[in-house]
């Protein structure tokens, strides 16, 4: 039962690792561009949900109805006033222009909050568990978090095909050239993808830092868990990418399960595996 449990638990802390990779996968998706700071903004969605819990008191959970709005507006601007001068030209200087956004961040809050840990505090869900079984319980928050994923998946689903501002991302995306001359406005379009990311982000962000300790440096290990699951998935395939964090928390916790040292090496040596068996991920997109 104890590999049963470490599974189950695996599939589920899956949850949150799509939630990591789901903004990246959106923004490759639609610009094909590699956010290097998207480890970041997690972290930085994280600072920005601590400050707004010590400010007004609300639960962490409910502080995403001021912080999800906070980051998406981030990542509008963020987008037009610096990465859009430079989308286009050549895959370089995105990705620079990105790497120092993460510079810039990681720097920013080591200034503001030290490099001291933090956690948010989410007060019985944090250890409140269904009993399934003898020695199989599955705790409430991680079936929150796993079901956020699933819904904001699905969420993304319906706003790529069922919407007008869908349809302008798969235009942009496809031939921006052709949209420009179809009365898209490209920077705008490009615009709202980076919001939409940041929305994510900011879920992404508070259940981070409701689930363990944080502090300025955490991006990056976010960052590889994210593009993990993006190519063990497959690029441009939303539930692919959920596939994908699954397969990587499943496999983190069977390392686990072998040897505490081995949690995080087991998740990047299936990484390398599918990377070496399946190069385009075991779920790509079919264009």
């Amino acid at each position: 039962m104890e590999w049963v449990n470490a599974i189950v638990q695996g599939i589920l802390i899956g949850g949150l690792y799509a939630l990591f990779a789901a903004g990246l996968s959106l923004i490759f998706g639609v610009m094909r561009l590699v956010n290097i700071a998207h480890g970041d903004m997690i972290v930085a969605a994280a600072y920005v949900a601590l400050v707004v819990v010590q400010a007004t008191g609300l639960h962490p959970l409910a502080s995403a109805f001021i912080v999800v709005p906070l980051m998406a507006a981030l990542g509008y601007a963020m987008q037009r006033l610096l990465l859009n001068p430079t989308i286009g030209k050549d895959l370089l200087s995105p990705l620079l222009v990105t790497f120092g956004i993460s510079v810039i961040l990681q720097n920013g809050l080591l200034v503001a909050f030290t490099a001291d840990s933090h956690r948010l505090a989410a007060g019985s869900i944090e250890t409140a568990n269904i009993q399934v079984a003898p020695g199989l319980a599955l705790g409430v928050l991680p079936l929150v978090m796993f079901a956020a994923s699933v819904l904001i998946i699905f969420g993304l689903e319906l706003i790529f095909y069922r919407t007008s501002l869908g349809r302008a991302f798969r235009a942009t995306s496809d031939d921006p050239e052709i949209a420009q001359l179809m009365k898209l406005d490209r920077n705008h379009v490009f615009g709202m993808a980076m919001a939409l990311s940041a929305a994510i982000v900011a879920i992404a962000g508070i259940f981070l830092a409701i689930r363990t300790n944080f502090d300025p440096s955490a991006g990056p290990a976010r960052l590889i868990f994210g593009f993990e699951a993006v190519i063990i998935g497959g690029l441009g395939n939303l539930w692919g990418t959920l596939a994908g964090g699954i397969v990587l928390g499943v496999a983190q916790a069977i390392g686990a399960q072998i040897s505490p040292g081995w949690q995080i090496l087991a998740g990047h040596l299936v990484f390398f595996l599918v990377l070496a068996v399946r190069p385009r991920g075991l779920f790509p997109r079919m264009d």
